[in-house]
């Protein structure tokens, strides 16, 4: 490709405060239509905000988590711009001085290894309220629930060059804030949502193109689909020698295109200055270190320290961290087994397995860790194989039965008494000779044959290991 893509992202998370930044209304989400608001947050005349101290502990905790400069006097200003949705007719915002700056995150790009890409800033504002469209009738209905819900705005730099690291930046974002409890990150009620601003400039020059925003993108997924798009319809304005129109577009996933919505917006249409009703915000020091002795351990660190205490390969460490949920079921059923290794493949495999087949997360997972640490233990105890552990998880799923009562039912027992697993070997080697003669002249693949022989007639419930050792010594 003759250009090079540039990308920033802009990230709106919704704080999990109770109540709305400058009211005290409720924050709590599928309420009926307008029932979370008041005078302040409907924008009637004469009512003033008054800030919420959580929103800031919030917004605090978040820059720490992505390596911010935390600004200990920043600003309110008002967004000047006229949507129904919009009550004030304004938005309250941070633009000149935020709360926190210059931040970064590290992310591994496909080529290059580790990458740091920049957080310009993280500013905290009240979210607008929403509109209804009615298709049977022209009319178009507002609720305002939303309106005075708490945002942090996270801007990215232009460092990222690819959908993929776009993809990467989003996912390690979304894990942070959820690891550090200030969202929710539910994108389908709009808790964590992106903006992605895509220019593409010939390769080797300075300068910035003109750049198109894509709104409102709520997945992983669509955020690179539309990314990759967005890419390929501006090479193909460009090679034609036409020009990119700065403008906003919307990403439709069911035709996997972006469309234009309006002429994009500067800084200077919005006429920012500051909120004559809010005072100026003075965070002191005593405040940030309070807020960053309540830092949990962060993703990164939980799984450098994954690698290093359960001995897991890197690969897997990132998976089992990629959300705190996961990597907290896999600490408690990882607790009592000698094997961590033997957990951590099993809640990779087996467990996800389940829940994507099901298509539920984590959260609402029907087995628990401690269920689930007990199958394992009867495992390593030896009281089972692996082979009956699989038909026990699945009766698990269904029946929400303990392993060991399952185990008990179905008879799955595991046969481990040496004698009687050598008489056993003895028949089927006595019984199949054809095969043992092919096996001792060299076939070796044949020793598959007589476990499978030897698993089908104890019902799979033969301990594979002694069974191995025994066939390995009669053949």
């Amino acid at each position: 490709m003759q250009f090079e893509p540039v990308i920033g992202l802009e990230v709106h998370a919704q704080l999990k405060t109770k109540t709305k930044i400058f009211c005290g209304c409720s924050t709590e989400f599928g309420k009926s239509p307008n029932a979370n608001t008041c005078p302040v947050c409907t924008g009637m005349p004469g009512v003033l905000p008054v800030l919420n101290k959580q929103v800031v502990s919030f917004a605090i905790k978040a820059a720490l988590a992505t390596n911010c400069k935390i600004n200990q006097e920043s600003r309110f200003d008002r967004k000047n711009y006229f949507y129904p949705d919009l009550p004030k007719g304004y938005q309250i915002s941070q633009y000149a001085v935020p709360i926190a700056e210059h931040g970064y995150l590290e992310i591994e790009s496909e080529k290059a290894g580790p990458i740091k890409i920049g957080i310009t800033r993280i500013h905290m504002e009240e979210d607008a309220g929403k509109l209804i469209h009615d298709p049977a009738r022209a009319k178009s209905m507002v609720d305002l629930n939303r309106a005075g819900v708490p945002l942090i705005e996270i801007v990215s730099e232009p460092d990222i060059r690819t959908p993929r690291q776009a993809g990467a930046y989003l996912r390690k974002l979304h894990a942070i804030l959820r690891y550090i409890d200030v969202c929710d990150g539910n994108m389908e009620q709009g808790s964590f949502r992106c903006d992605a601003n895509i220019s593409l400039r010939p390769r080797g020059q300075k300068e910035f193109g003109i750049r198109s925003e894509l709104k409102n993108l709520n997945s992983f997924k669509n955020v690179e689909k539309a990314i990759s798009y967005e890419i390929e319809r501006q090479t193909y304005v460009l090679e034609e020698g036409k020009k990119v129109i700065q403008e906003t577009r919307l990403w439709d996933p069911s035709k996997n295109k972006t469309t234009s919505m309006r002429g994009k917006e500067e800084a200077h249409d919005y006429r920012y200055f500051p909120d004559p009703d809010l005072v100026p915000l003075i965070v002191d020091d005593n405040w940030i270190q309070e807020i960053e002795k309540e830092l949990p351990e962060l993703p990164d660190e939980k799984r450098s320290r994954f690698v290093k205490e359960y001995k897991l390969a890197d690969y897997d460490a990132k998976v089992l961290t990629s959300s705190i949920e996961l990597a907290d079921f896999f600490e408690e059923t990882a607790e009592p087994l000698k094997d961590k290794k033997q957990a951590a493949n099993w809640v990779m495999t087996t467990l996800l397995g389940m829940l994507n087949t099901k298509g539920i997360s984590i959260k609402k997972s029907l087995i628990t860790a401690k269920a689930f640490s007990k199958l394992l233990l009867l495992i390593e105890n030896g009281k089972i194989n692996a082979n009956a552990a699989k038909t026990v998880f699945e009766e698990m799923v269904e029946t929400l039965k303990s392993p060991e009562v399952i185990v008990k039912e179905k008879g799955l027992e595991q046969v481990s008494d040496q004698s009687e697993l050598e008489a056993m070997v003895q028949d089927i080697i006595n019984e199949n000779p054809d095969e043992v003669t092919a096996y001792r002249d060299g076939k070796t693949k044949l020793f598959s044959f007589f476990m499978g022989k030897i698993m089908k007639k104890t019902r799979g419930k033969a301990d594979p290991k002694i069974v191995t050792q025994l066939l390995k010594t009669k053949l």
